[in-house]
């Protein structure tokens, strides 16, 4: 039978490094530094939308030469487009099939009118509502 005599014990506790205090912890600057992390996250998304809009808008848009006068849904999937092309005016349908031009109207495309005025005032257009919003840089 062998005894210890705790001296392997001693040995192993001597050569052991010492444990060293806890460091103090400051809350106040970790929530700051999180936060400050998060609001430059949200900050980088934002500008990340901000250029993809920018570069995503063409310089010459406004002269198109095309441009849907008027859409009208028949189905579910089938639809008739009224388009301005080249001073021509198209009747078009679209569906699962594909496009057809279904009749091409004589003359140039009419001009756009301004309605007579009402005494009532013009209740806005929801899509309206949205291009206005769209458009703000």
């Amino acid at each position: 039978m062998i005894r210890d005599s705790g001296f392997g014990i001693r040995q192993a506790l001597a050569s052991a490094p010492a444990v060293l205090p806890a460091a103090e912890m400051n809350v106040g600057g970790e929530l700051l530094r999180v936060i400050a992390s998060l609001v430059a996250i949200i900050a980088m998304i934002l500008v990340a939308g901000w250029v993809t809009r920018r570069l995503q808008r063409r310089p010459g848009g406004g002269g198109r030469r095309i441009r849907c006068v008027e859409s009208f849904a028949i189905g579910a999937r089938e639809r008739l487009l009224l388009l301005d092309a080249d001073g021509k005016r198209l009747l078009i349908g679209t569906g699962p099939g594909g496009m057809r031009t279904l009749h091409v109207y004589d003359g140039a495309a009419p001009q756009e009118t301004v309605p007579a005025a009402s005494n009532e005032p013009a209740k806005p257009v929801f899509g309206d509502l949205l291009a206005r919003l769209r458009a703000r840089p």
